[in-house]
């Protein structure tokens, strides 16, 4: 029988997860949290996560290319030294 990642029966691990599942969806019934109000904030969350890498990204970008300006040249000339050496 095909075996998923977690190494069980595949019907198996169906049927923890839907226990699982509704094991969870009562506990947040009782918090009265509603499907719609979990996957907004999730929504919203991977927004804010997206921007923050976004800003990073954009900050990092003109360091990497002024130390590109400096690295790369000293790497290719020990590289062709290497190569050179190696003939």
């Amino acid at each position: 029988m095909p075996r998923p990642l977690t190494g069980r029966s595949i019907s198996r691990t169906l049927l923890r997860l839907f226990f699982y599942s509704l094991i969870i969806g009562l506990a947040l019934s009782a918090l009265n949290i509603s499907p719609e109000s979990l996957l907004g904030t999730i929504g919203g969350t991977v927004e804010s996560v997206f921007l923050v890498v976004v800003d990073a990204v954009e900050w990092a970008v003109p360091f990497v290319l002024i130390g590109a300006v400096v690295v790369l040249p000293i790497w290719l000339v020990f590289a062709g030294l290497r190569f050179i050496r190696r003939r």
